[in-house]
């Protein structure tokens, strides 16, 4: 039951002045009801500036979660109700937490409402990652319920007959090494950078390479066997054989990367150094591009651009794979490139973070009640995705469907990619980018969640 005039205890000390829409719309809740828009009932509503001057929605607000409910008005169970948040932009702006993150956080800790941290950003080991957010968020973070980028690659390495495991792959990212280090984590055995393939044969880049800082010598390693080269190279057994290619994090080296990437994609089988004779056979599905054992291309965002320190959005993962994919037209005459991405906004990500969601509820629920009733527990009913960027938070949120029949709800902060002032602004939130919410922070998302759940009310 809802007490003191029908708004949540959660957001009674958050309540706005007393502001009417038409002389009948609902009241506007200051930080967690803030409604510009709701893909439900379709209706955009746009809250008077001086609303914003009255309610104190600014950027750089002091944020309070005072008012929220404590463990003995909610109990400290784990509710059916969890919350994936984006990082950048979300949390963290730059390397500074932005305001109410922090203490957003640690409000969801302290009444065990289970959480996720769902980045397209990786490039770091996750246990480096979590130690390095939690210092900066001042909130003790684990990996139980951490996913970046690349984390779905650990599955890969699966028992089976698909799994490369002991196969050779090639990873790139910002820091090839550091890329090579998680995959290596991950349980792959045999990992290969572009940096060793350019140390071992540097004519297959004719220009001036970027030895230092992007491929420091002393982090190559030998090659498992040598590149094909006609008249050296006896027969194929002997030489470099890639099975898949991954792109982990944000190249720094587009050129090197694209010309390996590219000699592989027109190889003979993943052979380095050969050219199938299967490309532009016309008689062939596809004229024969990566028709002929090629390795498999995986990146792992799709994020075009990502917040950063400068006051526009930067270029993310995203563009470079759009440069693969415009060469690789330009090479075949028009045809797409073949290639598997993950992260944000696909669905294979949001199912992997929801099982991870899941169990690590579960071990909430098997710390809090014991280990007589964690088998017993059901899947999450609703999971709230806040991010920043549309295109990947919401639209993946979107989108994805559950097996399980949870519901994902998508909420999009003002703190980061997403701007009213720039791009298409609300133009760009039709369809599948359009949110349940726009909210001012993650702190406003929170709140407006616990209202939805009714949760900790009277």
């Amino acid at each position: 039951m809802r007490g003191s005039g029908g708004v949540p205890r959660a957001l009674r000390s958050l309540r706005a002045p007393t502001i009417t829409r038409n002389h009948a719309g609902p009241l506007l809740r200051a930080q967690a009801r803030e409604i510009l828009t709701t893909r439900r009932s379709g209706r955009l509503t746009t809250c008077l500036p001086s609303f914003h001057r009255a309610a104190g929605c600014e950027f750089n607000r002091a944020y309070s979660t005072d008012g929220w409910p404590t463990p003995e008005q909610t109990g400290t169970t784990p509710p059916s109700f969890a919350f994936a948040f984006d990082i950048d932009g979300v949390l963290l702006h730059v390397a500074k937490p932005i305001p109410g993150a922090s203490e957003t956080l640690q409000y969801l800790q302290d009444h065990n409402i289970p959480f996720i941290l769902l980045t397209n950003g990786g490039g770091k080991l996750e246990a480096d990652r979590v130690k390095d957010l939690s210092e900066k968020l001042g909130v003790s973070l684990t990996t139980d319920n951490f996913v970046q980028s690349h984390t779905p690659f650990r599955q890969l390495v699966a028992p089976g007959p698909e799994s490369l495991r002991d196969k050779t792959i090639l990873v790139t990212g910002a820091d090839a090494n550091k890329c090579r280090l998680i995959a290596e984590s991950y349980g792959f055995r045999n990992v290969v950078t572009p940096a060793d393939i350019l140390h071992a044969h540097p004519t297959i880049w004719p220009f001036e390479p970027l030895h230092d800082p992007v491929h420091p010598a002393v982090y190559t390693r030998p090659l498992p066997r040598p590149i094909y080269t006609p008249g050296v190279t006896d027969n194929l057994s002997s030489a470099l054989k890639v099975d898949a290619i991954f792109v982990f994090n944000d190249p720094r080296d587009w050129a090197l990367d694209i010309q390996v990437i590219t000699d592989l994609l027109l190889s003979k089988q993943g052979y380095l150094g050969t050219y199938s004779t299967k490309n532009d056979d016309h008689s062939l599905p596809g004229c024969g591009w990566q028709q002929d054992g090629q390795p498999p291309l995986y990146f792992s965002n799709a994020d075009l651009f990502w917040s950063t320190g400068f006051h526009l959005p930067r270029f993310g993962q995203g563009a470079f794979q759009a440069a693969v994919a415009g060469v690789w037209r330009r090479i075949t005459g028009g045809h797409e490139l073949q290639r598997r991405a993950i992260g944000k906004p696909y669905g294979e990500t949001y199912r992997f973070a929801e099982q991870v969601l899941n169990s690590h509820r579960h071990e909430m629920l098997r710390r809090h009640e014991g280990n007589h009733r964690h088998e017993a527990v059901g899947a999450l009913k609703c999971v709230y995705m806040v991010g920043d960027n549309p295109e990947s938070d919401i639209a993946g949120a979107n989108e994805y469907v559950s097996e399980a029949g949870t519901e994902w709800k998508s909420v999009l902060v003002r703190t980061g990619v997403w701007s009213a002032d720039h791009g298409r602004g609300h133009e760009q939130l039709k369809g599948k980018f359009k949110p349940d919410m726009i909210v001012d922070d993650v702190g406003s998302a929170v709140g407006w969640a616990l209202e939805e759940e009714e949760w900790g009310t009277v």
